[in-house]
């Protein structure tokens, strides 16, 4: 037998009083007994978590977004900077972009890490409605422990897996302090094997090359005037400028 439970009865008041729930007889009997449910409070538990991992979701997007839309304006630069022949300024400008498109990927990455920490907090209460009792869940630890190294989203991760770890799901995690160094030297490397491809999809080849190997033609700068230093002072501003902008959105 089923019944209608109005959702502030198992939330102690806190929902709207039209939001209703259908629910087997059994189960209303249990959570409105004098004796707590395990299952109804680490439901609860497992909606303010997922509430949380959500809105973290919402910030990874618009994040995402924000370095995309700035990676189109280096593109943008380099094609310009590859017309006046500054091939030092186009390998400047793809590093920056191998940077962004290495924090997008990330991003993504923890992302789908977010998902899992989801499908294994409905994973686990399953587990509980059936056997009674928590178990602690490798798949999420692992996601957890991805997620407390993204800068962007550090904090909240790092108070749920405190959480977590009280609610027996997960262990102890150990942070891996080495991670920043291993990140620069794979970001340096990255910057050698790509720096062609970028250069050559960009400009559409007319740059294939870091600027010591570079044997295609370019077109020859414009002979320099009387505000050649001026404009080179105020393309450097810009470049620096843009740097900046990809940098704080990176951090």
């Amino acid at each position: 037998m089923y019944v209608i439970v109005p959702v502030w009865v198992l939330s102690g008041g806190c929902c709207p009083d039209w939001l209703v729930v259908i629910l087997p007889l059994e189960v209303v009997s249990v959570g409105l007994s004098s004796q707590p449910d395990p299952f109804f409070s680490f439901w609860k538990r497992v909606n303010e978590w997922s509430l949380k991992i959500r809105k973290e979701m919402r910030v990874v997007d618009r994040q995402i977004r924000d370095i995309q839309r700035e990676e189109e304006k280096v593109k943008r630069s380099v094609k310009d900077a590859a017309k006046k022949g500054q091939k030092d300024v186009c390998v400047v400008l793809a590093k920056e972009m191998i940077r962004s498109r290495k924090a997008v990927s990330k991003l993504y990455a923890s992302k789908a890490h977010m998902n899992s920490v989801l499908m294994g907090m409905k994973n686990q209460l399953a587990v509980l409605r059936v056997a009674g009792s928590l178990q602690k869940s490798t798949e999420v630890m692992k996601a957890m422990q991805s997620l407390v190294k993204i800068p962007e989203i550090q904090a909240t991760m790092r108070e749920l897996s405190k959480e977590m770890m009280k609610a027996g799901i997960i262990e102890e995690m150990l942070e891996d302090t080495f991670e920043s160094m291993d990140d620069q030297e794979e970001m340096e490397e990255a910057a050698e094997m790509e720096i062609d491809k970028i250069l050559f999809e960009i400009t559409a080849g007319a740059l294939g090359k870091a600027p010591s190997k570079v044997t295609d033609a370019l077109p020859e700068p414009e002979p320099p005037g009387a505000m050649a230093a001026s404009e080179d002072e105020e393309e450097e501003e810009a470049l620096e400028a843009m740097q900046s902008r990809l940098a704080t959105l990176r951090s």
